[in-house]
């Protein structure tokens, strides 16, 4: 459980502490007063890095160089500072040269209202899920995620030059093929454990017999490298790699239709729904403890028949940062703590019995 939170030139908030609880503890105000930073700093303090974003640098309050964030989980000390020239973390005080002890006090499992993207955006959210979830419970993801990228980004650049050599491009090939096929396999795993948690969940937000699949589908076949010969000509015209684990993707069905094209926007939220709380679960059946839930802006946006389906799914002894811009959505309060946000203050109204 995170039981408390320092920030100092994070995001909108100059300094900020916060003094959590467990179950519920609720974020109120109006647009833009920093809810949303308050669950992204908690996210980027366990995990170091942001559910948000992709890179660490728009985190830093505006005109200052770097930020930095403290906090206490599991009777641990976190610290984490980050600048464009340096990171820093220290675990119990003591300064870490590397995260693998930091990172494996806390999981995270995030909703947001922006989640429906999971099921009708592009690939590139299914990733983003996927590398989310595969960084947090595979040692080697995060290793494999990075060797990939360098190596299609040294690629790349070979075919964006004005005349790529054919032999240039066969010598950055290894590299590609080797991490790729290490980073697509676990993907496909991280598919396999969350199939039975999302059709469970599923089922019981939506309340029906609709039966939801996911599919993991490769960015490439089961020959790599053949694939990579057969699309020369292809990728000389579009100067970039055209396949392999970066185009990757989670096909989503509803009763065998495509969630994506044929399914309501209410069911593409349930689908949304379902696939991050099997994230949850799966988390929970990895570390035999729920993660923590970062759920910004989500029950005011859902009908009351799926909201109360999902605070019935949620892991009832997970502990929950919750963000909305009123309370008038709540049927039945859970037990909790609410906290007003205004002005960049933050006021603990009460407890909710």
């Amino acid at each position: 459980m995170l039981t408390e939170l320092q920030l100092r030139n994070f995001r909108c908030f100059e300094a900020l502490r916060v003094d959590f609880g467990p179950g519920y503890n609720f974020f109120i105000g109006a647009n833009g007063q920093g809810k949303t930073s308050i669950l992204e700093a908690a996210c980027v303090l366990l995990r170091l890095q942001s559910q948000r974003s992709s890179s660490l640098g728009p985190l830093i309050r505006f005109g200052h160089k770097s930020f930095g964030i403290a906090g206490r989980c599991r009777e641990h000390w976190l610290e984490f500072r980050f600048s464009a020239l340096r990171r820093k973390l220290a675990f119990d005080h003591v300064e870490q040269r590397t995260t693998a002890e930091y990172l494996g006090i806390g999981r995270v499992a995030s909703f947001a209202n922006t989640d429906i993207e999971l099921v009708r955006g592009g690939s590139e959210f299914r990733r983003r899920f996927l590398d989310f979830l595969g960084s947090q419970i595979a040692p080697s993801y995060r290793p494999a995620l990075r060797a990939y990228e360098r190596a299609l980004r040294s690629r790349n650049a070979l075919l964006k030059s004005p005349q790529p050599d054919a032999r240039e491009l066969a010598a950055y090939e290894p590299p590609l093929l080797e991490h790729g096929a290490k980073l697509s396999g676990l993907r496909g795993r991280l598919v396999e454990q969350l199939v039975p948690f999302a059709s469970a969940a599923h089922r019981e937000i939506s309340g029906s017999k609709e039966a939801l699949r996911l599919n993991f589908a490769p960015g490439n076949g089961a020959n790599f490298s053949a694939d990579l010969a057969g699309s020369r000509a292809q990728e000389l015209r579009l100067r970039q790699t055209v396949v392999g684990p970066h185009r990757d993707d989670i096909t989503l069905f509803v009763d065998d239709l495509s969630a994506a094209q044929y399914a309501s926007e209410g069911q593409q939220r349930t689908v949304a729904l379902a696939l991050k709380i099997a994230q949850a679960r799966v988390f929970a059946a990895e570390e035999g403890l729920p993660p923590l839930l970062l759920i910004d802006d989500v029950f005011g946006e859902l009908d009351p028949t799926r909201r109360n389906r999902l605070l019935e799914a949620l892991p009832a002894d997970a502990q929950k940062l919750v963000t909305a811009t009123s309370m008038a959505w709540l049927e039945g309060e859970p037990e909790g703590l609410i906290f007003r946000l205004a002005g960049g203050e933050l006021r603990a109204e009460g407890l909710i019995l």
